[in-house]
């Protein structure tokens, strides 16, 4: 293929089915994933190159994921790992009206189960949907990991234990990522999208999505290798780890 191509995950609503918008204005062909294709009538509506199911908390659907990306192209010049959950009440339809506190506090409330599968979906996931990856990612590939300010240990004053620990992990997973496939020429970073009206950040946050999705996208557009292993915000400046 001669088109660039993108692969966005968590891209059935918020910041993800905005970012595939954005990539296909700037001409690339998106490979959209989330758990429901069939059920995501907006992305269904941008008609992205390609919609593929994915879990990223499960490795056997990260697996077929890959496969099936493998099928489409032979390369992919940009991946975005954008899924991710704020408590385990956004994966099973028969969540407990307290998941949000049995995984982000108080103190109190805490329960180990619903701490690791948001862990696992926003940590682990990103790691092992680059990992399968990999073979189609080359010289002058980028991987965005979704991060949050939320995960700076240098500015910490949230109180979601789970979901602010699990942009931490994936802010170490970035620049152990980003060590790793630097001899490859691949760029990865973390970026913090900023507080952006959607589902997750609510009405009351301070930036439109397509402000904080368009910034992201040139941003990606114009980082190089010395880019690599950072945390900065949507619109390129660095956040202490």
């Amino acid at each position: 293929m001669t088109q660039r191509v993108a692969v966005v995950t968590g891209a059935n609503r918020g910041l993800g089915l905005h970012l595939v918008d954005q990539f296909q204005q700037r001409g690339y062909d998106v490979v959209a994933a989330c758990r429901r294709p069939a059920d995501a009538a907006a992305l269904v509506a941008l008609a992205p190159f390609a919609m593929l199911p994915l879990d990223t908390g499960d490795p056997e659907s990260i697996g077929q994921f890959a496969e099936a990306v493998g099928e489409l192209v032979d390369r992919v010049d940009v991946l975005v790992n954008n899924a991710g959950v704020m408590m385990p009440s956004a994966r099973p339809v028969d969540a407990h009206p307290d998941d949000n506190e049995r995984a982000n506090g108080p103190l109190g409330r805490l329960d180990g189960e619903a701490m690791l599968d948001v862990l696992r979906i926003n940590s682990v996931g990103p790691v092992l949907t680059t990992q399968a990856l990999v073979p189609l990612l080359g010289r002058g590939s980028v991987v965005l990991n979704m991060s949050s300010r939320l995960g700076s240990i240098g500015t910490a004053s949230a109180d979601e234990y789970a979901y602010a620990m699990s942009k931490t992990a994936l802010n170490m997973a970035t620049t152990v990522m980003a060590r790793e496939l630097a001899g490859a020429g691949v760029v990865v970073f973390a970026a913090s999208p900023g507080w952006v009206r959607t589902d997750m950040g609510g009405g009351a946050a301070t930036l439109e999505p397509d402000e904080s999705t368009g910034a992201l996208a040139d941003l990606v557009g114009r980082v190089g290798i010395e880019h690599s292993g950072t945390f900065v915000g949507h619109t390129g400046e660095p956040i202490p780890w």
